[in-house]
Formats: C-alpha cells, sequence, structure tokens
C-alpha cells in the first residue's frame, strides 16, 4: 500500500507550534525529529518503487519510524510549556 509522507506536525497538528519550538531549541529533540523525517523520505522512496527493496526491508523501516515517532510523541506530550 503507498501513502503519502507523513510530517510530524501532520501527524500531531496539536503539537504544531512545539514542535517547531524543540527543534530550535533541543537538540536530542532535534536529531530524533530529523531522524523520523529521514526515516519517513525513505519509506516514501520505497513505496513509490524509487528505491525497490523487500516487503521485509519497508516493514523494518515503518517499525523504526513507528518507535521514533513514539519517542516524539511522548517527549511533546511530557514537555513543559
Amino acid at each position: 500500500m503507498q501513502s503519502e509522507h507523513h510530517a510530524l506536525a501532520n501527524e500531531f497538528p496539536e503539537f504544531r507550534d512545539k514542535i517547531h519550538d524543540m527543534k530550535m531549541s533541543d537538540e536530542h529533540f532535534q536529531k530524533l525529529f530529523d531522524e523520523y523525517h529521514k526515516l519517513d523520505r525513505e519509506v516514501y522512496r520505497v513505496e513509490y518503487d524509487i528505491e525497490p527493496r523487500s516487503d521485509t526491508a519497508l516493514e523494518e523501516l515503518k517499525k523504526r519510524r513507528l518507535a521514533l515517532k513514539d519517542e516524539l510523541y511522548n517527549i511533546l506530550k511530557h514537555s513543559v510549556s
């Protein structure tokens, strides 16, 4: 199944401003954010056969992306505004 990019601000619109603020002020968050978007672009390229890979490899990428998304969500949810 093909999908579109899963930009973090679109995934968590309620945290749009906080995502921006944390990218600017929290180095750890910024690193995870960058890694998440790198994986998201990679999943997109595989799903659209720009960079073909096995189904197993694609599922592994998606699992890694989901784990990062969960970690980023927890950081956003528990950060002090």
